[in-house]
């Protein structure tokens, strides 16, 4: 068996719950949107940088890397939140399009090829 046929289906069964979550999330977001339009959109897109930031902040705070704070973060702390910034991104994803599961996995798909099929072995 490749590699590339053991990567898991982004369209099995086992996402299903995934893909479910994310879009409960994007309806009850939408739902109570101070902002809507192209301003709630960007605005939307701004929060995943907000996420990102908080990764760096945890892996800073994990690491003891601010001598005024010392260590403030687990690794587990790290974790949460790239979960969070795999959420908002799929989330994200999902204000773009309602095909979000099918943008996703078709995308994945060729980022795996060209980066697995580039391996020599």
């Amino acid at each position: 068996m490749s590699e590339l046929t053991d990567f898991p289906d982004t369209d099995s069964p086992h996402t299903d719950g995934l893909w479910q979550s994310i879009t409960l999330l994007h309806a009850w977001l939408e739902a109570d949107q101070p902002h809507g339009g192209q301003e709630g959109l960007l605005l939307r897109m701004l929060k995943l940088q907000e996420e990102v930031g908080e990764v760096a902040q945890a892996v800073i705070g994990a690491t003891g890397q601010n001598p005024r704070k010392g260590t403030t973060h687990t690794w587990d702390d790290v974790q949460s939140e790239l979960c969070d910034v795999v959420i908002t991104a799929l989330v994200a994803l999902r204000t773009l399009t309602p095909d979000a599961r099918e943008v996703f996995a078709t995308h994945l798909a060729g980022v795996t090829a060209r980066s697995l099929g580039s391996r020599r072995g």
